[in-house]
């Protein structure tokens, strides 16, 4: 008897397609007054399906990252930025991952090739909202010495090569412009460079010959061989001078 109802009920779900597009409510009562017709209902598809916590994330991250692209320093006086690094530089506490108890003593080419990504990025590329930029001074000062004026080593910061190579230009684009002061060595002048009576400032000395002598005392003694002097007077006999 069951399976004789399950293919008549098979039959009319074959010939009457508009069935299937009932209202919820209506398919609700009907398995509700039939429960044989469960096993043909169609399942119940929820086209609002709640967003997961790393989908918040993911969202997040590509708002900050639309906010921060036309000004990124603006992220280096936000609250995240502050609550995440606090007064200390990107770099501070960084340690990368490596075998053994001794560091690499160069830093990885880069942390991003593709859609891969190493297992602990540098300070830089871990944080997509850090974005090196000739505008963006307080984070380039963040890698400079401020004694000597100049950058620091990829090794103490943990750069990745990639980023160290893009910031040594950021920084120097930044002096051009003049966001960045320039280090130029202070020199002492003394009152002998101001001087006139230096050799190469003061007045030129008189010759040491006269009119018609020779520079080399030998040289009007050698005697040149005629047949050598022939030679040339015939070479270049047409950018000679008449009489010579």
């Amino acid at each position: 008897m069951a399976t004789s109802f399950r293919s008549v009920v098979r039959t009319v779900f074959r010939f009457t397609p508009s069935i299937l597009h009932t209202p919820r409510q209506y398919q609700a009562i009907t398995l509700r007054l039939c429960p044989a017709l469960q096993q043909f209902a169609l399942p119940s598809h929820s086209f609002c399906q709640a967003v997961t916590l790393q989908d918040n994330s993911t969202i997040q991250a590509a708002e900050a990252l639309s906010r921060y692209k036309d000004k990124p320093w603006e992220y280096l006086e936000s609250e995240e930025y502050i609550e995440r690094y606090g007064a200390n530089p990107v770099w501070v506490g960084y340690r990368r991952n490596h075998k053994g108890g001794i560091p690499p003593q160069k830093t990885r080419k880069t942390c991003i090739r593709g859609d891969k990504i190493c297992g602990n990025p540098c300070p830089i590329c871990r944080d997509s909202n850090i974005m090196i930029h000739h505008q963006n001074v307080k984070l380039l000062q963040q890698f400079i010495s401020p004694q000597t004026g100049m950058v620091y080593d990829p090794i103490r910061t943990g750069v990745c090569m990639k980023q160290q190579k893009k910031l040594s230009e950021t920084i120097n684009t930044a002096r051009d412009h003049g966001f960045l002061p320039s280090q130029i060595p202070h020199v002492d002048f003394t009152g002998e460079d101001y001087s006139n009576c230096h050799d190469a400032v003061g007045l030129t000395p008189p010759a040491p010959l006269k009119s018609g002598d020779d520079w080399y005392k030998w040289y009007g003694a050698i005697t040149p061989d005629e047949n050598e002097v022939a030679k040339v007077r015939k070479t270049y006999k047409a950018y000679l001078k008449p009489g010579l």
